[in-house]
């Protein structure tokens, strides 16, 4: 196992037929679009990857990768450190039919025209999913997160009004 830089693009094939298994990182500020989710750049991205083919003759690509994002806590708007763990398994598909066929353990990947998958993309795509939905302190740590919140004011009950139809229930038992 050797410890690098993670290659932008691998031919899956090949890395699969060398049994590639590779320890290294992203560097952080390539990932642009990660970058955009954070309230600041994120750190370097952890990667271990390990290419082969299973049992069945199937291609596959089996990772993690894990990262550590500045975010903003959405309860009281301060920067949040926390850490986004992934855990992949992809095999490469050029139909349709092969990705019907593709056991439930691995997602389907596309390859480029060259036959080479992006891999910067691939785990960039995968750690924007598993940003949380709602970033949040934990309650002890949060500025606001035991404070009550109250947006506006609550008013006093309005007096009774009349009901305007009453003049018809006169009408009515005339």
């Amino acid at each position: 196992m050797q410890t690098v830089k993670i290659p932008v693009s691998i031919d899956p094939l090949r890395a699969a037929q060398s049994r590639l298994d590779i320890q290294g990182s992203v560097p952080g500020k390539q990932l642009k679009r990660l970058n955009e989710f954070c309230a600041g750049d994120c750190s370097d991205v952890s990667v271990s990857l390990e290419c082969g083919v299973d049992l069945q003759g199937i291609v596959y690509l089996k990772g993690k990768a894990v990262t550590e994002l500045t975010l903003l806590c959405q309860r009281c708007m301060t920067q949040l450190n926390t850490e986004v763990t992934v855990d992949f398994s992809f095999s490469p598909c050029k139909t349709e039919a092969e990705i019907d066929e593709l056991p439930e353990a691995y997602d389907p990947i596309e390859c480029n025209e060259i036959g080479e998958i992006r891999l910067h993309q691939l785990i960039e795509d995968e750690l924007i999913t598993a940003i949380p939905l709602i970033p949040m302190h934990e309650d002890t740590s949060c500025h606001q997160g035991s404070k009550d919140v109250v947006v506006g004011e609550i008013e006093p009950a309005q007096e009774e009004r009349p009901n305007p139809f009453a003049v018809l229930e006169t009408l009515k038992s005339k």
